[in-house]
Formats: C-alpha cells, structure tokens, sequence
C-alpha cells in the first residue's frame, strides 16, 4: 500500500428512499404458494439489467509452455462496504447493454486484472446465488489465459477510484490458501506491503471468501480426494 493509500472505511450507513437509489431498487411480490395461501416477499432487484443476463464471474485457467507451471487460476481481493471487509473472490463484473457474457467476461478480466482471454471454453447456464433476496442473476464463464512470461505482471485497466489486488494461485493449493494452510504456491502481480506472502489466513486478516469462490474451492479439492482415492482403490 502506498503512502497515499489508506484502509477503507464506513462514514455512515442509514436509509436510502428507493426513488434516490440508482443501482437497485426493492419491490413487493405478492404470491400463492402451493396451498394457495396469499404470500408476500421483499425482493431487491437490479436497476442496470440491459439483457437476460446481469453479470459475469470469470474463471480463468491459466496455462504456460514452462514445465514447471503447474494449473492455476486468477483471484482477486476489494473491499466491498455491504459486508464492511475486503472479499476475495473472482473477477467479475456487469454485463453491458449489447454485450454477450463471453465478451463481458473477456473485457471484465483485461480490466481488473491485465491478463488477456486466449480462449473462451465454455458458459455456464443462467445462475442465481441468493434467490431468497434479488433476483440478480449471473454466469460463470471458462476461459483459457496462455502465459508467455512467468511471473507476469501485465498492466490492469482500472476505473478511478476502483482498486482491486490481483493472485495467482495453483488450483490445487486454492483451499489451502483460503485455511490458511500455506501461501508459498502464490505469486502476485500486485502485491500490498502489508499483505506478504506469508501471510496467515484471510478469516484472521479480517477477510471473507465469496461463497461462490468458496464452493468452486471446495469442489475441486474434494473431486482431487475422490480421483486419488479410486487410483489408489
């Protein structure tokens, strides 16, 4: 962090009349359920919604012709004042009008974090992720990043006032990372002075994990415990 830098914090948090809100709005949803009984449900929706779709979450898999790379993905750190902490998640971003997820996804990685999309692999269906509260909605999108410098540090393409930490982590150490178990497989393009590579767990730092994130986390180290244990069966 530099000197003019300093931790970001809340000045205040109060009320927001719904006709002064300009990213989301709430509504009332008046419903039956299935023993149609007369039901209401509050539900925030997006305001900035130009298509099917609202946002993007991109999973990069990066590769590289040295030997020694082993299979790796992008994450990213920025504070997010809803939860008043810095969250580590995936790049992601909003889908503009006009634009297909693939190529939000694309220009969403180059910006918050300068690595530039080789190859899109696939799209995920339409998701949701808290359906009991909005109805925003996303997709996950695959794409390949060929490395031909590593490590790399490619400049990010950040909107003022936006500030965002970018990792590269060995997929096979990203649960590990988030235990904080060990952080000597990482290597950052952007690395804070008061964030080294020894740091301890992100929960005692005062971060938290994006559920999503965390999920993917999960599911590719029980899937590595699962092949290892038929190989060896």
């Amino acid at each position: 962090m530099s000197q003019q830098e300093q931790l970001p914090r809340i000045v205040s948090r109060k009320s927001l009349p719904t006709d002064q809100a300009k990213w989301v709005t709430l509504k009332k949803i008046e419903w039956k359920n299935q023993d149609n009984t007369d039901k209401i449900w509050e539900v925030a929706e997006r305001t900035t919604r130009k298509g099917e779709v609202d946002a993007v979450a991109i999973l990069a898999l990066l590769e590289s012709k040295k030997s020694d790379f082993k299979p790796s993905t992008i994450i990213i750190e920025q504070y997010r004042p809803p939860v008043e902490k810095f969250v580590i998640e995936l790049p992601a971003g909003l889908v503009d009008e006009g634009e297909s997820p693939e190529t939000a996804a694309v220009r969403e990685l180059e910006e918050e974090t300068g690595y530039k999309v080789h190859e899109v692999i696939e799209s995920s269906p339409l998701l949701v992720s808290d359906p009991g509260m909005t109805n925003a909605n996303m997709k996950l999108v695959v794409v390949k990043v060929m490395l031909d410098d590593y490590p790399s540090s490619p400049k990010q393409k950040l909107d003022d006032g936006e500030h965002i930490v970018r990792r590269v982590v060995e997929l096979d150490s990203l649960m590990d990372e988030f235990r904080g178990d060990e952080f000597p497989k990482l290597w950052s393009g952007t690395m804070r002075a008061d964030n080294p590579s020894n740091s301890t767990a992100y929960e005692k730092r005062g971060f938290t994990i994006d559920a999503r994130l965390s999920h993917f986390a999960a599911g590719w180290e029980l899937a590595n415990k699962f092949s290892k244990a038929a190989r060896s069966a």
